[in-house]
């Protein structure tokens, strides 16, 4: 049985070439890049829709006396911390395996975790279920989808790189990268919506009918390899067997420093997407649907950001992404302390989530992944992915521990029973660990592409 497991997984094996016509070959060659990438973006905006439902129906559950904020926040990590390490394990994976069959298969894990999930918010309206029983269910669930959701990443980027060349890399996978925002605008705007006037409960279940779609999406287009449609492979390979370049990655000190530059922004990062809802409804009074649409601003905008990103570097900078990573890091932090510290005006909290949302953009692009790949082997593109992602997405774990403690922890009870929040500590956490994001990255300046 394991070994059938292992076969079903397992990189295609290539085909013979099905013609010589180098102009059909061609032609096949470009419908199936086409098909890919299309594929690989879909699918993995459709990831984001199975993990970000979260981040909109907090106020909803605290309200019904169900959990409080930091044990959201303990919820939230759960599939963060669940994600930093499934993320590093199949990323490892994902270079010797079929991307197809493994990325299919973690989307239908989470869509049913999202499914679960809504079924238990339901059985609490006609059980009597404790909050305490509720809230472990939710954590082991959340868990769960987030090792399902470390599934949606490393599997595209290697079908990318087996699929384009390395000219080509930068613009596809900024463009690929956009998938986060459209993912994240989609949940705001279509989950967020749902919960208004349905109820959270409702936002679960609409997150798994988008996790089908992206199974079929996955399914009929991402293909796995060129030499298993009986094409030639794209692009140089190394000589290096796939192990050796993945233990050569391990080493590139380089790639540790990107490392811990994404997991500085990703707390900023997943700060706003995870409790800028929650931040405009208590501090600054802003009713859920109007919180909604102004933190959907910076995923809007960051689809711009992340589709361009590669593009820019590509063209403008010929390849090196090095300053504008550091441009739109210093963004990045003006950015959240405009959102942070200026006020109620519903113009200057447009404007930051928008310069947010543009500089989050670029930066997942950069330092969440490609400048990693431009710096490992080509095959091995996942572990290098996987080595970001796991103290990332660390980070962002511990973030989401840390903002919960911080905001419960310093919140009061006035005497006339109002709560009463005081967000200046977790602010300083937020804005300090962006400053340190950009700082970190003029480490990889010197760095050099491998191929």
């Amino acid at each position: 049985m394991f070994k059938q497991i292992i076969n079903y997984y397992r990189i295609s094996s290539p085909r013979p070439l099905i013609t010589t016509d180098e102009e059909k070959l061609r032609r096949l060659t470009r419908k199936l890049q086409i098909q890919t990438f299309c594929a690989a973006l879909i699918g993995h905006s459709l990831y984001y829709v199975c993990r970000t439902g979260l981040n909109i129906v907090k106020t909803p559950i605290v309200d019904s006396g169900l959990l409080n904020d930091q044990e959201l926040g303990v919820v939230g990590s759960a599939l963060l911390l669940s994600y930093a390490v499934g993320k590093f394990v199949n990323s490892f994976l994902a270079d010797h395996c079929n991307v197809n069959r493994f990325m299919a298969t973690g989307l239908i894990i989470s869509a049913l975790a999202n499914l679960t999930v809504g079924i238990l918010g339901l059985t609490t309206d006609w059980i009597n279920i404790s909050s305490q029983v509720f809230f472990i269910c939710f954590a082991i669930l959340w868990g769960i989808n987030g090792w399902a959701q470390s599934m949606g990443t490393a599997p595209p980027i290697v079908s990318l790189s087996r699929w384009f060349t390395q000219k080509e890399r930068g613009t596809y996978y900024g463009f690929f990268s956009s998938g986060h925002n459209i993912g994240e605008f989609l949940s705001f705007g279509i989950v967020g919506t749902v919960v208004s006037y349905f109820g959270w409960k409702d936002g679960f279940f609409t997150a798994a009918c988008a996790g089908v779609v992206g199974i079929a999406v996955i399914k009929y287009l991402l293909h796995d390899s060129p030499e298993s449609k009986g094409l030639p492979a794209i692009g140089i390979t190394t000589k290096k067997n796939i192990n050796q370049a993945q233990k050569e990655t391990l080493r590139n000190p380089y790639v540790w420093i990107l490392a811990l530059s994404s997991a500085c922004m990703y707390v900023s990062r997943y700060a706003i997407n995870g409790w800028g809802v929650r931040f405009l409804e208590m501090e600054k009074g802003y009713p859920l649907e109007n919180a909604t649409w102004i933190v959907s601003i910076n995923a809007l905008v960051g689809i711009f950001g992340a589709a361009f990103s590669g593009w820019f570097s590509d063209k403008v900078f010929k390849g090196k992404r090095n300053m504008p990573a550091l441009i739109f890091g210093i963004t990045n932090t003006l950015a959240l302390t405009l959102f942070l510290w200026c006020g109620n005006s519903l113009f200057i909290n447009a404007l930051s989530m928008f310069l947010f949302g543009l500089s989050i953009g670029v930066l997942i692009c950069y330092l969440g992944g490609l400048m990693a790949t431009d710096i490992a082997p080509r095959n091995a593109t996942g572990a290098a992915v996987g080595m970001v992602g796991l103290v990332s997405y660390f980070a962002a774990g511990l973030q989401d521990l840390v903002s919960g403690y911080l905001i419960e922890h310093y919140k009061v009870i006035s005497p006339t029973g109002e709560t009463i929040f005081n967000f200046v500590p977790v602010s300083i956490f937020w804005i300090g660990a962006s400053t340190l994001s950009f700082i970190l990255a003029l480490g990889v300046w010197k760095a050099k592409r491998s191929d």
